[in-house]
């Protein structure tokens, strides 16, 4: 180096410690689309397990709109063609170290970017996938039996809960945590109680639940130690039964719920989200309000 030149450094010269922490404060889109292309050092560090914990989808929604007929819903072909361009690179960056999947409410999965997820991912522990319209019960299953060390999901309500119950039984040793985005009816609770005898966790929030479902929960999971029904309209007898909103649980449904460690509840007039659960007739328009509120739940691990 001649006298009076400036030492110049390059950017993939970079210490790889301090690279990745400045590479977590990019979002996925950032790592997919830009980083990840500067260089073959930038590239490898883009691949460190430490920024593919959780890849969240949920700023993600599928372009689409709503039909009568089964799935309900029709997906445009560029909204599709982005979600499995950008599956594909995230996917292949994080090099099967996803422990977190997290899909928008409004990302409808087809089955064939289902299975690619999950042959790709196969150590995943958590699921969030609140939109089911246009998968299969085949995708699915078949995604579950990859999942064996699945501990937690988050799932619509479904009018067939049993083979996914049974499914999750089968392939999941380690399945704790459950959250059901909408009504939890009979056939929901006896699904869970013949197959996840020993669930842990359970939120079934914002919708309307009937006294003697509940009942049906608390008394068939004996291992569960959390139950959240916060904001839902809680109802004397199940449909086609005239539906009775009850002010208040009585005593027989508050000493059933006494063993439990943590039990999340609220029925109050005053507060927002229970209006609007009611206002909605125990069916969330979420689109109506704000953006992310989709997310919150009382237990911790199950929110956003």
């Amino acid at each position: 180096m001649e006298e009076g030149d400036s030492l110049v450094r390059r950017w993939e010269d970079l210490d790889t410690d301090l690279l990745l922490k400045i590479l977590q404060f990019f979002d996925l889109f950032e790592l997919s689309a830009g980083v990840a292309h500067v260089c073959s050092t930038w590239r490898l560090a883009c691949c460190d397990q430490l920024l593919w914990k959780t890849l969240d989808l949920s700023v993600l929604k599928s372009n689409f709109i709503k039909i009568p007929l089964v799935p309900y819903v029709y997906v445009d072909s560029e909204s599709d063609k982005t979600l499995t361009r950008l599956l594909k690179i995230c996917l292949n960056l994080s090099r099967g170290n996803i422990l977190t999947l997290i899909f928008h409410y409004n990302l409808y999965v087809c089955n064939d970017q289902l299975t690619y997820t999950a042959e790709r991912c196969p150590r995943l522990k958590r699921l969030v996938m609140p939109a089911w319209n246009r998968i299969q019960k085949t995708g699915i299953c078949r995604a579950i039996r990859i999942w064996e060390d699945l501990e937690s999901l988050t799932m619509p309500s479904i009018a067939n809960p049993p083979f996914v119950m049974e499914e999750i039984a089968r392939s999941c040793k380690n399945f704790a945590e459950l959250k059901i985005m909408g009504p939890c009816d009979m056939l929901f609770a006896s699904a869970l109680v013949s197959f996840l005898p020993n669930l842990k966790v359970l939120s079934v929030r914002c919708t309307v639940l009937s006294k003697t479902v509940l009942v049906t929960i608390l008394d068939g999971l004996k291992k569960l130690e959390v139950l959240n029904i916060s904001h839902c309209v809680i109802t004397e007898d199940p449909p086609p039964a005239p539906k009775k909103i009850l002010a208040k649980l009585d005593e027989s449904v508050l000493e059933k719920v006494s063993r439990l460690h943590k039990f999340l509840t609220c029925m109050s007039d005053s507060c927002i989200m229970c209006q609007r659960t009611r206002n909605d007739e125990g069916l969330m328009r979420w689109y109506k309000y704000e953006e992310d509120i989709w997310k919150m739940d009382e237990v911790r691990s199950l929110a956003i």
